[in-house]
């Protein structure tokens, strides 16, 4: 019985690994944009105290790393990862980013996930928010569930029509 419990729990954990495993995540907000407004999502941005923020590391475990949240993640949202470790290093860059966006955001506590549609203009960056969400018990279906419920606001950019130009010989028939 023993043996099967600890081969059962070998099992698990290599498939909560591969799911984690199969996401993206960006840490690197322009890249993060240009990859959402080429693919018409919105951007996830997971605010976390990824080595310290003990419902940060609740939230990974219990919904993140699930086989269901990946599928859903990869169909619907760019992730952006905006850590605010304690023991970790991280480039001066990606520290003044984290710290812009939290103060833009108004980010008080971990874990925050912020869902919007970001555009650049002249240079600059604009945010439409659409909602904000955390930690929520009930696995990931719930926490799906509320998500679906926010990126509902999520409008598409319109494409560009393109009108045929009527050729030489449709204007020759007319006449």
């Amino acid at each position: 019985m023993k043996k099967f419990i600890i081969t059962l729990l070998l099992v698990f954990s290599a498939i909560t690994t591969q799911a984690q495993d199969e996401l993206t995540w960006h840490a690197d907000l322009n890249k993060a944009i240009d990859i959402a407004n080429k693919e018409d999502k919105p951007l996830f941005l997971f605010f976390t105290g990824s080595d310290w923020c003990g419902w940060c590391i609740r939230l990974q475990k219990e919904v993140f790393k699930t086989p269901e949240f990946v599928k859903w993640a990869k169909e619907k949202v760019v992730l952006v990862e905006l850590d605010y470790p304690r023991k970790s290093n991280q480039t001066d860059a990606v520290k003044t980013q984290n710290a812009q966006l939290q103060q833009f955001f108004k980010v008080q506590g971990y874990p925050t996930v912020w869902f919007a549609k970001a555009t650049k203009a002249n240079g600059k960056i604009n945010f439409e928010q659409l909602g904000s969400t955390g930690y929520v018990a009930g696995g990931p279906s719930v926490w799906i569930s509320g998500a679906d419920k926010i990126i509902a606001n999520y409008v598409a950019t319109p494409k560009p029509v393109v009108v045929p130009k009527k050729s030489k010989s449709a204007k020759a028939k007319k006449k």
